[in-house]
């Protein structure tokens, strides 16, 4: 059993103090890494090139236990994100995207969840707006709804899409088919800017959501379903930059979901799994680059 993780892989040209480096990233990707050294085995659903990028990717995923049945290779360029590193340790990003193998889906290339053996999808950043790959993967995903979990990241990134009505479009149409929803108070400060959070998270809720989860940076974060809210402050670290925070607080949010299921999870579990996930992010936050805790640091 295994959990599916859709979404881009791409490089992060990060600029810090005068230099730059290049890395691999794009959220899913980072969450697919996070989930690999927390000893959950998962496949990342997404595309490669063969470029040098795209197989130094490929390479890294491997050596890290991340699965690629279904990551297929193709003759297109490695999407680029040129990443800042603020002075506060928050980044921001520019994304080069047109033509890339990052978003070359294809509905040939997306397994079965009826003939895999599969415990959670997740799902989210670019690849929720990014056409046609976007209506590819709406498609692929609305026909695993209510058969396994789906944990939905937007991820929010207007430098990609500025209108606000076609990215709120966009995000409505997954918020359809999801159970989990994870989303930083920023991301719906930008997305919903006249409503205040727990507004927006009652609003997933009514439409089908079963927890919404609101990460706070230095604030913590909280966990809203229809039946409680559980806030967790945060963990006191020196931040060296905040790349990869969130993907780590999905991949624990996953992570419990398919250790206690569905149910438990959103229940008894709850507060357990916002604490771990806490504590995942600022482990994150302490090191430079996505570099998530293994399962024995927590």
């Amino acid at each position: 059993m295994a959990i599916w993780v859709c979404g881009e892989a791409l490089i992060d040209k990060i600029s810090a103090a005068g230099t730059v480096r290049e890395i691999p990233g794009g959220g899913p990707a980072n969450t697919a890494h996070a989930l690999a050294r927390l000893a959950i085995e998962n496949e990342f659903i997404g595309g490669l090139s063969n470029d040098s990028y795209g197989q130094m990717m490929r390479e890294q995923f491997t050596a890290a236990g991340v699965g690629l049945r279904f990551t297929p290779t193709h003759d297109l360029p490695t999407c680029i994100a040129n990443v800042t590193i603020g002075a506060d340790g928050g980044a921001s990003y520019q994304f080069l995207i047109d033509g890339t193998a990052t978003f070359a889906y294809d509905e040939k290339n997306l397994p079965d969840v009826e003939e895999e053996e599969v415990e959670a999808i997740y799902f989210g950043t670019l690849a929720t707006i990014v056409e046609p790959g976007a209506s590819v993967l709406f498609e692929w995903m609305k026909g695993a709804s209510g058969k396994v979990p789906i944990i939905f990241d937007p991820n929010i990134r207007p430098s990609v899409m500025g209108d606000l009505e076609r990215y709120q479009a966009a995000v409505a149409r997954f918020l359809q088919i999801s159970d989990v929803v994870k989303a930083s108070s920023d991301d719906i400060d930008w997305l919903y800017p006249e409503m205040h959070e727990f507004e927006v998270a009652k609003s997933w809720l009514d439409h089908g959501v079963q927890l919404v989860v609101i990460t706070r940076g230095e604030n913590g974060l909280v966990g809203i379903t229809a039946e409680h809210m559980i806030e967790v402050p945060a963990t006191k670290v020196d931040v060296i930059d905040t790349v990869g925070a969130g993907d780590t607080v999905g991949a624990i949010l996953a992570e419990g979901i398919v250790t206690h299921g569905l149910v438990r999870a959103l229940n008894e579990e709850l507060s357990h799994i916002l604490h771990r996930a806490v504590q995942a992010s600022a482990i994150t936050c302490s090191r430079q680059g996505a570099q998530p805790p293994y399962r024995n640091e927590l």
